[in-house]
């Protein structure tokens, strides 16, 4: 019986361990797929914050480039009610600094006399007097010479104190007179550009042009020339290149391939805007010259915009006439830039600009003058006897002929063949593969002391028309009227004045000339329009 008891003691210990293998397997199999569960959660989560942080990133990259867009497109419009340079605003002043000695400036405390009390009743019967002027005598000791230190550090702090505050003075001094000296080379420039001459009116555009707030990204090349004749400013400008339009509209994240693909902006569209974004550079320049400058001193601007990029055939950098465009600023002054469309207003004003301007499609000027060489005041009405350069005037037809020659074959022409002067007047004929798109040349020279009006450039006209003749050159060593430079852009004729046909002389023949007399200040109809009305305060 005992032994029956036994094993079934020993059964339902078996079972009971069996139950217990059972809720611990079970058990152990629920952890199992609760962590598993939760490892799956969290693999979830992890997936969608990474989803979401690349969304995230995809959304503000996205935004970069539609600010990046923005910030182009108001090129122009942006700068429109921005107060234009002065010389007020290009003064210095002088720096508020104040005087600061830190430690120096506060004196220290000096040392106090504190004698020590004197013994009384039995103390000073027992020995305390002596004990006490002992003490007295230490402490007096001790006291003098912390009041030597102290007199021997404030001597020190005071001097230090003393040349410290003479730099400070002298630095103030430095500063004002710097200011002063600023201040006093700037009244000069404003001065010279209020009275027209060249030097102050190119320092001054130069200043405006390169103080515009442009994006960081844009280059900022800037040649200006000015020409008192015609009153006119030159400036030639290095246009931004092709990347600062983002070639992507924005940024897709996908989540099936988790990764981020750039949205393409076609090219159609980077073109166009490629193309408006030169025009609105062009017509912002016209914008900032015009009201910086007083009108009766500059009554036209005309823009040269060269891009510079690597030319594929030599692998060498290479700077690319794009665009060319010249404005009175009595057809400016009709403009509303707020709303105008910057291409279409360059063709209204009869702009010169590449046919495909993002393929870097080049328009060949048929000279290209170096403007930052160029000084349009020098006095041109020299006696020649009391001058060694030669006078041009002083010339023979046939010497100022083949003088002309000579210049254009040191310039490069290729060929170069006198048509008899019977035929129009045309001097001399010559090809160069640099010279305007090519072909031939028709050229004549006038070697005049006054004004070379429209009819002179009317008539070379017909006469490149008779020859089919590519382009055509008018040098003279007098100026041109407004009316006559407008007519020869337009009909493919470059104009050579006396100032500029002295530095062509001086480039390629190696020779110094006084080219004839100085252009006369005349009134133009846009001073009477002017008249009355004030100009920008420079």
């Amino acid at each position: 019986m005992a032994g029956y008891a036994y094993a079934l003691d020993v059964t339902r210990n078996g079972s009971e361990w069996e139950r217990q293998q059972a809720r611990q397997r079970r058990e152990a199999e629920r952890k199992e797929r609760e962590s598993a569960r939760r490892a799956k959660e969290q693999e979830k989560a992890r997936k969608l914050r990474h989803q979401e942080t690349q969304l995230s990133i995809a959304e503000r990259r996205t935004k970069e480039v539609a600010d990046q867009i923005e910030r182009l497109d108001r090129l122009l419009v942006s700068i429109l009610d921005l107060p234009p340079l002065t010389f007020d605003r290009l003064k210095s002043t002088v720096p508020d600094r104040t005087f600061n000695p830190g430690e120096l400036g506060v004196a220290r405390p000096a040392p106090v006399w504190t004698a020590p009390p004197a013994p009384s009743g039995l103390a000073r019967v027992f020995g305390g007097q002596a004990r006490h002027e002992r003490l007295l005598a230490k402490v007096r000791r001790d006291f003098d010479a912390a009041h030597a230190l102290h007199v021997d550090s404030e001597r020190k702090r005071i001097a230090e104190l003393g040349r410290m505050r003479r730099q400070f003075e002298r630095e103030v001094e430095a500063d004002r007179q710097r200011v002063d000296t600023e201040n006093t080379r700037l009244a000069r420039i404003r001065l010279e550009v209020r009275n027209g001459r060249p030097e102050g009116v190119e320092w001054f555009a130069g200043e405006v042009l390169k103080r515009s707030p442009y994006p960081a990204d844009f280059p900022r090349s800037i040649q200006v020339a000015y020409r008192p004749e015609t009153r006119d400013v030159l400036v030639e400008l290095e246009l931004p290149p092709q990347r600062v339009i983002p070639t992507v509209r924005g940024y897709k994240y996908i989540r099936v391939r988790d990764a981020t693909d750039p949205v393409p902006r076609p090219l159609t569209e980077i073109k166009q805007r490629f193309n408006k974004l030169i025009a609105c550079v062009a017509l912002r320049t016209f914008h900032e010259m015009f009201r910086a400058l007083p009108p009766e001193v500059v009554d036209a601007v005309v823009f040269s915009g060269r891009l510079t990029t690597t030319d594929r055939a030599t692998g060498h950098q290479v700077r690319v006439h794009l665009l060319n465009a010249s404005c009175e600023r009595v057809t400016f002054d009709k403009l509303n830039l707020a709303e105008v469309d910057p291409v279409e207003c360059l063709k209204k004003l009869n702009a010169l600009v590449s046919p495909n301007p993002y393929d870097v499609e080049a328009i060949e000027p048929f000279l290209t003058i170096d403007l930052s060489r160029f000084r349009f005041s020098e006095d041109m009405d020299v006696v020649s006897g009391l001058d060694s350069r030669r006078n041009l005037l002083t010339l023979s037809p046939t010497e100022f002929e083949q003088l002309i020659r000579q210049l254009f074959v040191a310039m490069g022409a290729e060929a170069w063949t006198t048509i008899p002067s019977k035929d129009g007047g045309i001097d001399a004929v010559a090809t160069s593969k640099d010279m305007f798109f090519g072909g031939v040349c028709l050229i004549q020279a006038k070697r005049w002391s006054g004004l070379v009006g429209l009819e002179a450039v009317h008539a070379l006209t017909g006469v490149m028309a008779d020859h089919n003749a590519t382009t055509g050159v008018l040098v003279t060593t007098s100026w041109f009227s407004r009316t006559s430079e407008q007519f020869a852009h337009r009909h493919r004729i470059k104009l050579i004045n006396g100032a500029e046909l002295k530095h062509l002389i001086k480039e390629h023949l190696n020779q110094d000339v006084i080219p004839g007399t100085t252009p006369p200040r005349r009134p133009r109809a846009s001073d009477n329009q002017h008249r009355g009305r004030p100009g920008p305060a420079i």
